[in-house]
């Protein structure tokens, strides 16, 4: 088992400009990373939601990751690391603790299948059963799982993984995406004439912006024009679809179970609950939140918090629940 020590922990947070607060030696050693109710006498924890403040005093860990405010609940036995966010720090700390984060093996299994025309880079790993379509560009150290279909017209930047049975064409994924296992990128939308049901042909691609990650069995579908496009550092769950020409911001947050219907256009920073439905053709602002199980068929403006159906400004629909639960 790898033991991190103090020292590292702490340069990792100051590399990231995190300010750290201690008097753990540089030397102490840690085993592993764990939930305040679950860490032993050789792990590290972290408080960040006051829901579980009745445990942070029995917590049995070496040390805890907190916040100023609490770090005078920590029992005698359990040292502190103080941080202004201790779940940022959390985020950045977690991967010291993984043994198994995946690297590139730099093999090309025999059994997958590389088209002639396709350029593949350094260090990749390509797993059997896969296969690399015309016109296709894999990046440095680019791992590639078992049973995927890429390209054609795919372009993967250096450091991305791509997961089992992944499906990509007419697709640019730029650099530290992960596109996790199931997932479509870049088939045809729907759509058609009404009229005839005559199919409109989809000649655009998909772009999805660097340090992204796409859920398993997330369906994002080519523009019919120029481009369907995800921003950078956005985290997309399981089970998403995104319809042609949908342009969503950097930062985005977009629970499982979302659907955004065509040609709807999404700001920055913007959060998504859980089977959300957007209608298409919509303008939704920065900083904009959406609660779980809203319908969104209006524009919404920067800032604003919405739940219910029809979307509505959260306070008033918190305010027509409690008046119809009266009624009853």
């Amino acid at each position: 088992m790898k033991k991190i020590s103090y020292l590292d922990i702490k340069n990792k947070l100051e590399f990231k400009s995190i300010k750290v607060e201690s008097n753990i030696k540089d030397e102490t050693e840690f085993n592993n990373i764990r939930s305040i109710s679950n860490a032993d006498n050789n792990d590290l924890s972290f408080f960040s939601n006051i829901k579980y403040l009745n445990i942070l005093s029995k917590c049995e860990a070496k040390a805890c990751i907190v916040s100023r405010d609490y770090k005078k609940y920590l029992p005698n036995n359990c040292q502190s690391i103080v941080v202004d966010e201790p779940y940022l720090a959390f985020a950045n700390l977690i991967e010291l603790f993984d043994t198994n984060k995946k690297k590139s093996n730099g093999q090309i299994s025999r059994l997958s299948l590389v088209d002639n025309s396709a350029n593949i880079n350094k260090n990749v790993q390509i797993d059997p059963f896969s296969s690399i379509g015309p016109n296709s560009f894999i990046g440095n150290n680019v791992i590639i799982g078992s049973n995927v279909k890429i390209g054609p017209n795919v372009i993967i930047d250096e450091n991305c993984v791509i997961n089992d049975s992944v499906t990509i064409i007419n697709t640019i994924i730029q650099k530290n995406c992960e596109i996790k296992s199931g997932a479509r990128l870049g088939l045809a939308g729907f759509g058609f004439e009404e009229k005839t049901k005559t199919k409109i042909k989809h000649i655009g691609n998909v772009i999805i912006e660097k340090n992204s990650t796409i859920g398993s069995n997330t369906t994002i579908d080519r523009a019919v024009f120029d481009s369907t496009l995800i921003g950078e550092f956005s985290q997309i769950d399981n089970l998403v679809q995104i319809a042609h020409n949908v342009l969503i911001g950097k930062h985005a947050i977009i629970a499982a179970q979302v659907g955004i219907a065509g040609s709807t256009k999404i700001g920055d920073y913007v959060k998504i609950g859980g089977q959300a439905g957007i209608s298409g053709h919509l303008k939704i602002g920065d900083n904009v939140t959406i609660a779980g199980k809203s319908g969104v068929t209006k524009n919404i403006n920067d800032g604003k918090i919405v739940a219910g159906f029809p979307a509505k400004d959260i306070n008033l629909w918190k305010r027509e629940v409690i008046r119809l639960g009266k009624q009853k």
